[in-house]
């Protein structure tokens, strides 16, 4: 952040002939990023400037002379030394389809694709690795969970079927008074999900009738969960929500609101996208149904995914795609299909990139993801108080206080500059006139 944020300072930011629309501009910062000489580790070199050399993209200039600066990890993050080289080995040393050869090369691909999905769930701590569904991303994750877990479980008037005494005992506007008419809900949502925890259960609703709901934000710019707790009813089949926004900044307490509810029988699906790279997450504790991630956010390759999803329920689902692995028996009529995870992983999966996650894994888990918590924590005061400084700049989500905790970005609005124009000047590291 040294060569962004102290510049922005000198910004004369606000132009009052000027025309152009606002913009909303978000800096996410993260271990690989370097850092202001002030923000430092429990020891005297920072944590960002201990990790650096480890990421070989990072060791260039731009635009000429500039040290190269990177804060969009809540896109994507850069890749360390460790996972380059994993994936290097696996193409150049066992390359090769796992769970269908016995030759050697096949055994070794098998054995590293596997310890990949071991390393997954002990870095969660699922209770056993049957419970990582490897897809090609989050995204992928929540599809599959909608297709599969919601075609089966969501249907037309979930919420009024068992108040239908109340209408044939009392009336139309006997029932309507009763506060049932018309919150229907199946799924409940916030408005500050991430696009693919929205759009694939929009596609749901339409095919099975169920009826989503939104949860609006509170004044402090955080999902509302008082009101939360006052939508979930015995109706509600499941919540989606994330666990930090990728434009809030906002910290959930998953633990609660899955307590509130698990209390009315509701599951819960959990976007970790912001959580699991940058804090310790736990499901067993968490108690989370389902929880999605992807690698290209922790450090590893891209065209991966996970998706945790509890036993049971997994056991209990349909497959979501078919074709090989994802069977037991194949007969000219009809088929049966192995048990989780296989069954939701159909063809040849994305072997070098799940081993390159594993390696990202064993990259974040050698520094400790307490002290990248921590140092993170320094980072996102850091980054929120000097951009608070800066004349005309509206930051989004909820104000850091001693109860709350803002992840390490920030978005904002630069009032009177044009998006484009604010990312050009700051990708440039430039000086506005």
């Amino acid at each position: 952040m040294e060569a962004v944020v102290p510049k922005l300072a000198s910004f004369n930011l606000l132009n009052p002939k000027s025309k152009s629309k606002s913009a909303i501009r978000r800096f996410s910062s993260a271990l690989c990023v370097s850092s202001s000489p002030s923000v430092t580790s429990t020891d005297s070199v920072s944590l960002g400037h201990i990790t650096r050399p480890d990421f070989p993209i990072l060791h260039q200039e731009v635009y000429g002379s500039k040290k190269l600066v990177y804060l969009d990890n809540a896109a994507t993050s850069q890749k360390p030394i460790a996972v380059l080289k994993a994936l290097q080995n696996y193409y150049e040393a066992y390359n090769s389809n796992v769970h269908r050869g016995i030759h050697f090369l096949s055994a070794k691909a098998t054995d590293e694709y596997e310890l990949a999905r071991k390393k997954v769930a002990a870095f969660i701590n699922a209770s056993d690795s049957g419970e990582i569904v490897f897809t090609k991303n989050a995204t992928e994750a929540i599809n599959l969970v909608a297709y599969s877990w919601g075609l089966s479980n969501l249907k037309s008037g979930d919420e009024n079927e068992d108040h239908l005494f109340v209408f044939l005992a009392s009336g139309y506007k006997a029932y309507k008074d009763t506060g049932f008419w018309p919150k229907y809900i199946s799924v409940i949502l916030t408005v500050a999900e991430h696009h693919s925890a929205i759009v694939p259960w929009q596609l749901v609703a339409q095919k099975t009738g169920a009826n989503l709901k939104f949860l609006n934000l509170n004044d402090d710019e955080s999902p509302d969960l008082d009101k939360l707790k006052e939508m979930l009813s015995r109706k509600t089949k499941l919540v989606v929500i994330h666990h930090i926004s990728n434009m809030l900044a906002s910290i959930l307490p998953i633990e609660e609101i899955v307590h509130w509810s698990h209390d009315v029988g509701a599951k819960v699906l959990v976007d970790a996208c912001q959580s699991v790279p940058h804090m310790v997450v736990d499901v067993q504790g968490l108690d989370a149904d389902f929880l999605v991630a992807s690698s290209h956010k922790m450090c590893g390759p891209t065209g991966i995914g996970f998706l945790f999803g509890k036993s049971d329920l997994l056991s209990a689902m349909p497959p979501f795609l078919g074709g090989g692995e994802m069977i037991s028996d194949v007969f000219l009529d009809h088929s049966t299909f192995a048990d989780p995870p296989s069954r939701f992983e159909a063809g040849t999966p994305a072997i070098g990139e799940a081993i390159g996650l594993g390696a990202a894994i064993d990259y974040l888990s050698t520094i400790g993801m307490q002290k990248i918590h921590a140092y993170e924590m320094e980072l996102a005061k850091y980054l929120y108080e000097n951009l608070l400084s800066i004349p005309n700049i509206r930051i989004y989500g909820p104000k850091p206080s001693e109860h709350v905790q803002r992840a390490a970005l920030c978005s904002f609005n630069v009032e009177n500059i044009h998006p484009t124009d604010i990312a050009t000047l700051l990708d440039q590291q430039e000086k506005l006139a």
